[in-house]
């Protein structure tokens, strides 16, 4: 009797561990437990720790409460002003109602998912290429609330979402580095305009200050020609400018001769000193060749073609045949044959003359 009495122990001593380890259930610090009892939500909801429920009665269903990432897989769409683009974005969630998140919805994760990413083709839709680059924020913001709203319902708050990535295609690409880059160009443009702006009034004022001065143009253009000189590289093109030039006539024509009172004057009626007297031109000696130093009484003789006689004739008429006869005045004088110059038949600088009308 008493050994039967031990196996009944025993066997419910076994019994009632086999029961103890089946309606055992631990839920975490970041679970909650849902229990359906026959089918139907029990009221309870089961905190983190050690429960109890019955088991082949009751189902326990841990439902995870921490904050969710869901990566939304990339979207294309046709922004309003029909720029095709390709979003992608990520969502924050968790569950704030585990009873719900079991009982209105199959599977709440499959759910948000759904529902993000139908809401971003809508957002795409609604907005234009530069709101989606430039204006994050506030499209973050009307998508969180679009997926929100469902959500509720299914014990599932939103926390955050964020547009990752927009794809744009290569043309638009182009498109949008062409514009970018001719809109720095016209500030460019711009402020190159402005800089010239503020530079011609600098050099109005400075033309304006080197009028006054003559000699700062000349100072000015010998800075010019040491700035363009140091490059070493460069054919060096020197202008000059009329006042320089001007300059340097005044230079050199110095002073010029008064005529009113015997003094110098230059432009200004003021005297300036007396220019030296330029030296008189140097006289060559008169050749005796020349007829107009030659002695009248020398040139006056008259020659024929007959021979000289060897005794000079006293007197005679001409004769029949040309030759003289009669008496000669007694101023003639003798012909002496060394008397005669030598024949030069070019002299240089005179009149070529004829060298037997001197005796």
């Amino acid at each position: 009797m008493v050994q039967a009495l031990v196996v009944a122990l025993v066997a419910i001593l076994a019994g009632g561990l086999v029961y103890a380890m089946a309606a055992a259930r631990v839920v975490k610090q970041y679970e909650r437990g849902v229990v359906l009892r026959l089918g139907r939500l029990h009221d309870e909801v089961r905190p983190p720790g050690f429960t109890m429920i019955v088991p082949g009665v009751d189902r326990l269903r841990k439902v995870n409460m921490q904050i969710v990432t869901m990566p939304v897989p990339a979207q294309d769409g046709i922004t309003r002003d029909n720029v095709t683009v390709r979003v992608d974005a990520v969502i924050y969630f968790k569950v704030v109602d585990a009873a719900s998140a079991v009982i209105q919805v199959e599977d709440y994760r499959f759910a948000v998912s759904q529902m993000a990413q139908t809401s971003l083709r809508s957002i795409i839709g609604k907005s234009d290429l530069d709101d989606l680059l430039s204006d994050r924020e506030k499209l973050n913001q009307g998508l969180e609330l679009m997926i929100d709203s469902p959500a509720v319902g299914w014990g599932v708050q939103i926390d955050r979402v964020e547009i990752k990535d927009v794809s744009l295609p290569e043309t638009m690409k182009r498109s949008m580095a062409r514009q970018a880059e001719a809109d720095r160009e016209r500030r460019a443009r711009v402020i190159n305009a402005d800089a010239e702006l503020q530079a011609s009034k600098k050099l109005a004022q400075a033309a304006q200050q080197m009028s006054t001065q003559p000699t700062a143009l000349q100072l000015r253009l010998l800075q010019t020609i040491v700035a363009v000189a140091a490059e070493k590289n460069s054919t060096l093109v020197l202008p000059f400018p009329v006042e320089l030039l001007r300059f340097l006539e005044r230079a050199q024509q110095g002073p010029q001769p008064s005529v009113a009172a015997g003094h110098p004057q230059d432009g200004s009626g003021q005297p300036s000193p007396e220019r030296p007297a330029e030296p008189p031109e140097p006289v060559e000696p008169a050749s005796p060749m020349d007829p107009d130093v030659v002695d009248p009484a020398v040139t006056a003789q008259t020659f024929t073609d007959g021979p000289l006689p060897d005794a000079p004739l006293t007197g005679a008429d001409p004769g029949p045949d040309g030759s003289l006869s009669g008496a000669v005045p007694d101023d003639v004088p003798e012909f002496d044959p060394e008397t005669v110059p030598e024949f030069d038949p070019e002299p240089s600088g005179h009149r070529r003359g004829n060298p037997f009308t001197h005796h």
